[in-house]
């Protein structure tokens, strides 16, 4: 047992630890950063919308298909990022990397639980609180539906 605590000691020096602590900050700035350019370019009426326009409308078939290839893999890293820091002790904004992730995605039943997540009140400060640093206007809250 001793050999074992020898040997994690004899792997933590201070290079590890100080790029353990940068990794640890720079991934946390970047979430915030990223987080925060998009959630101020998003349009006031993004949640309640009814029809998003076609990115790329009215360019060559290969680069829309591989815009959306490319937009599809970075959405589920961030899903996956997202998911990632809501566990606790790691830093960044897990539910809104999520929610990021999610309106990058095109996946069946993404509006519906784009329109769940961005109904916590949680996550509905932090976009505003966003957003108000920003200048822009609170985002439009869509209405709960209850199924019939």
């Amino acid at each position: 047992m001793e050999t074992v605590w020898a040997n994690v000691a004899g792997a933590l020096t201070l290079g590890r630890v100080g790029f353990a602590v940068g990794a640890f900050v720079f991934t946390f700035l970047f979430s915030l950063a990223a987080t925060a350019f998009v959630v101020v370019r998003l349009p006031v009426d993004y949640f309640t919308a009814v029809r998003k326009p076609l990115p790329l409308e009215g360019k060559p078939f290969g680069l829309r298909i591989a815009a959306l290839v490319g937009r599809n893999m970075i959405g589920v890293l961030l899903i996956l990022l997202g998911l990632l820091m809501s566990l606790p002790g790691v830093p960044g904004q897990g539910l809104l990397m999520v929610l990021l992730g999610l309106m990058l995605t095109d996946i069946p039943g993404k509006r519906r639980l784009e329109q769940a997540l961005v109904r916590r009140k949680l996550v509905q400060r932090a976009i505003n609180g966003v957003r108000e640093r920003f200048s822009k206007p609170a985002i439009e809250i869509p209405e709960a539906t209850t199924a019939v």
